[in-house]
C-alpha cells in the first residue's frame, strides 16, 4: 500500500469545523487504500496565546517550562484530529513527538531533529490506523527533556517522518494553493508553479518566500522526499517540490524579505585581518550575516556593509561597535528601512544577460540598488524598504516567471 504523510498547519486546524474538514480529507485518502500519517500544528494562534500567557506572569520564563507549555498546543490539535477521524469510522491514534520517536538535540526552543525512531508509528499503520503526530516537538534522549524544534517545526517533523518511513510523498497543506512565481498579494499576475526543484525552493525560502521553511526543504532534498504543497480548502493539485530531470526554467520565481537591517561600518582600516576581526565576534554572538559588501579602499580606509535579521540589529550594532572602536573606524550606521528582492531560477546560470536585465528593469522603475548578492541560481538586491513592492512588480513584469528557454528563443 502507498504511504503518504500529510501535514496540516495552524490555519487548517484552527476551528472544530476546519478540523472536521481535515478529517474528511484524511479519511478519503485512507479509504482509497493509502496508509496515512498526519502531522498537525497547534490550532490557529494557540502558540502565540500561550506565549502571551507566560509573559503575563513573567517577562523571562524558563526555557524548559516554555517548551512544556508550547508543546501542549500540538497535543490538543492531534487529539481533536484523532477524535474527528475516529468519528468518521476510520481508526486513528495520536502520538506526541516523543511517542512517535522524534529524537532531538540542542537547546530548548531551537532543538534539531537528530533521529526518528518511528516504531510506534509503524505499529499503528500495521494495525490499519491513521497515525496523527504532534508537530514542532520531540525529546532529547540524553536529558529525557521535551523540546521544541523552532520555527517551521511541524513542516520539518512531517518531512523527517516521511524520510524515516520511506513515504511516497509528503503533502504540506496550507492556506494557499501552492507556490507562486511571486507573492500574489503583491503581484496580481503571479502564476502558480506546477513544480520546482529542491535547489530553487531552498533559494526562494532563504530569500523570504514563507510557504516552506528552509530547514524542511533541506531535509527533503537530503532524503529525496517529494513534497506536494497544496491548499487545505480545495482539491486542486498544488506545487511539487522534487528533483527534476527535465531542463530547468531560466527563471522560476521572485521572493522578497523585509525582515533584515543593514549595518555599515565607516572608515575601517583597509588592511588584512580587519574583516575577520569584525565578523568573528558577530559569529560568536550567533548573529546570522546574510549579505556583505566591502567598498574599494581610499586613503587607507574602506566601508563594510552587511545585513542581519532586524530583530538582532541593535545587538549586532553593539557587538560591531566595540570592534569598530578597537579598529579605529569612524562610525556605525544602522538602516532598518531596507528590503531584499531575489530572482531565482536554476537555468539562469547557463543563460547570460539575466543580471543585466535585473539591473535595467529596477533602474527603469527608479529603484536604487544598495547591495547585490548572487549564487549560481539567484540574484538578490537590497533596496529601500518603501520600494520593495515596486521592485517585485518590476522584476515580475520583466521576466514573467516561470520563464523557459523556449520562451526566450533559446
Amino acid at each position: 500500500m502507498p504511504l503518504i504523510v500529510q501535514k496540516f498547519g495552524g490555519t487548517s486546524v484552527a476551528t472544530p469545523e476546519r478540523i472536521s474538514a481535515v478529517a474528511d480529507r484524511v479519511c478519503a485518502t485512507a479509504r482509497n487504500g493509502t496508509k496515512v500519517v498526519v502531522v498537525v500544528s497547534a490550532m490557529g494562534h494557540t502558540t502565540d496565546e500561550l506565549i502571551s500567557l507566560a509573559q503575563a506572569i513573567t517577562p523571562d520564563p524558563p526555557a524548559r517550562e516554555m517548551d512544556m507549555l508550547l508543546t501542549s498546543g500540538e497535543r490538543i490539535a492531534m487529539a481533536l484530529t484523532a477524535i474527528a477521524i475516529d468519528a468518521r469510522g476510520v481508526s486513528a491514534m495520536s502520538l506526541t513527538g516523543s511517542q512517535a520517536g522524534i529524537l532531538t538535540a540542542g537547546a530548548h526552543g531551537s532543538a534539531k531533529i537528530a533521529e526518528v525512531r518511528a516504531e510506534r508509528v509503524r505499529e499503528g499503520l500495521a494495525q490499519g490506523k491513521v497515525v496523527i503526530v504532534a508537530g514542532f516537538q520531540g525529546v532529547d534522549p540524553t536529558s529525557k527533556e521535551i523540546t521544541t524544534i523552532g520555527r517551521g517545526g511541524s513542516d520539518t517533523t512531517a518531512v523527517a517522518l516521511a524520510a524515516a518511513l520511506d513515504a511516497d510523498a509528503c503533502e504540506i497543506y496550507t492556506d494557499v494553493d501552492g507556490i507562486f512565481s511571486a507573492d500574489p498579494r503583491l503581484v496580481a499576475t503571479a502564476r502558480k508553479l506546477n513544480e520546482i526543484s529542491f535547489d530553487e525552493m531552498l533559494e526562494l525560502s532563504a530569500s523570504g518566500a514563507g510557504v516552506l521553511i528552509t530547514r524542511s526543504v533541506e531535509v527533503a532534498r537530503r532524503f529525496e522526499v517529494s513534497l506536494h504543497v497544496r491548499s487545505s480548502f480545495t482539491d486542486q493539485t498544488g506545487t511539487w517540490v522534487k528533483e527534476t530531470t527535465m531542463e530547468q526554467a531560466i527563471i522560476r520565481g521572485i521572493a522578497h524579505d523585509r525582515s533584515e537591517a543593514k549595518l555599515t561600518v565607516r572608515g575601517v582600516p583597509d588592511q588584512p585581518g580587519v574583516a575577520a576581526a569584525l565578523f568573528e565576534p558577530l559569529a560568536e554572538g550567533e548573529i546570522n550575516i546574510d549579505m556583505i559588501v566591502q567598498n574599494i579602499g581610499h586613503d587607507g580606509s574602506t566601508d563594510i556593509s552587511f545585513t542581519v535579521p532586524r530583530a538582532m540589529a541593535s545587538y549586532a550594532a553593539d557587538v560591531a561597535g566595540k570592534v569598530a572602536k578597537e579598529l579605529g573606524a569612524q562610525m556605525i550606521e544602522v538602516d532598518e528601512n531596507i528590503g531584499k528582492v531575489s530572482l531565482v531560477g536554476a537555468g539562469m546560470k547557463s543563460h547570460p544577460g539575466v543580471a543585466a536585465r535585473v539591473f535595467r528593469s529596477l533602474a527603469d522603475a527608479g529603484i536604487n540598488i544598495e547591495m547585490i548578492s548572487t549564487s549560481t541560481i539567484r540574484i538578490s538586491c537590497v533596496v529601500s524598504g518603501d520600494q520593495v513592492d515596486q521592485a517585485v512588480q518590476a522584476l515580475h513584469d520583466e521576466f514573467q516567471p516561470p520563464l523557459t528557454a523556449e520562451e526566450v528563443g533559446a
